[in-house]
C-alpha cells in the first residue's frame, strides 16, 4: 500500500497523473495556518475593540461629564 501511495505521488510530481504535488500541498498546509492565525489575531482586536468601547459609554465609570 504505501508503494503505491509513493508511486502515485511520483506520477503526480512528475505530471503523468492530475493532483497536487507535494510543493502545493505544504503551500497550503502553510496558508491555512497562517489563515487560522490571522483569523485569532482579528478575533482579539474585535474583543479588545468591545471592551475598550464600554469604557466610553456614558456612566460606565466615566470621571467626564
Amino acid at each position: 500500500m504505501t508503494l503505491h501511495k509513493w508511486l502515485r505521488q511520483a506520477d503526480v510530481e512528475d505530471g503523468v497523473k492530475s493532483g497536487v504535488s507535494s510543493d502545493a500541498a505544504a503551500e497550503l498546509r502553510e496558508l491555512k495556518r497562517r489563515n487560522r492565525l490571522l483569523e485569532q489575531e482579528n478575533e482579539v482586536l474585535r474583543r479588545a475593540a468591545a471592551y475598550l468601547s464600554q469604557g466610553n459609554l456614558p456612566g460606565k465609570g466615566s470621571t467626564r461629564s
